[in-house]
């Protein structure tokens, strides 16, 4: 019987040690809880106001076409969107016409497939846009190899590029 009263004795002060470090975790809590709520309702008063603003104006018309996977490297193909970006349209395509690198064709087709969507989806006319924005992406590159002497491989990457057009009438630049 000794030993059980001994072991009640170590059991309850263990107990009484527990239960005050479990009151203060709950205090803590408590106190931040009304705070939270007081910045919540804070917040709350304040997106009335941003909802009274004026509305936007409308976007300007801008007509999009994009090419993916095309096999050309984009540091070629941004050689020549840079020479094109901000022209008009019949300035652009005398530009690619002439032009005696291969990506000129490429960017040449876009952006008369973004013309054609103006004219057709948008009632616009074509020779009265300008090129807004032309972005040329860099694409997944096709690894290949090449045998060289005493059995050795080189690597081959075989570049493409993703281009984006967007064209916008002259008046919205």
């Amino acid at each position: 019987m000794a030993d059980e009263k001994k072991a009640k004795k170590a059991k309850k002060p263990a107990a009484k040690k527990a239960t005050p470090k479990k009151a203060t975790a709950k205090k803590t809590p408590e106190k931040k809880a009304p705070a939270k709520t007081a910045t919540k309702k804070a917040s709350e008063k304040k997106e009335p106001a941003k909802k009274k603003e004026a509305p936007k104006p409308a976007a300007p018309i801008v007509v999009r076409a994009s090419s993916r996977y095309v096999r050309v490297a984009p540091r070629k193909a941004r050689l020549i969107a840079d020479q094109v970006r901000g022209l008009q349209i019949d300035r652009a395509r005398a530009l690619l016409q002439f032009s005696p690198r291969g990506a000129a064709q490429d960017i040449g087709k876009l952006i008369e497939s973004a013309a054609a969507n103006a004219e057709n989806n948008h009632d616009l006319i074509a020779d009265e846009m300008r090129v807004a924005e032309i972005t040329v992406d860099e694409g997944p590159t096709l690894r290949r190899f090449r045998p060289r002497a005493l059995g050795r491989a080189t690597p081959i990457n075989k570049r493409t590029s993703h281009i984006a057009v967007a064209l916008s009438p002259e008046g919205d630049l």
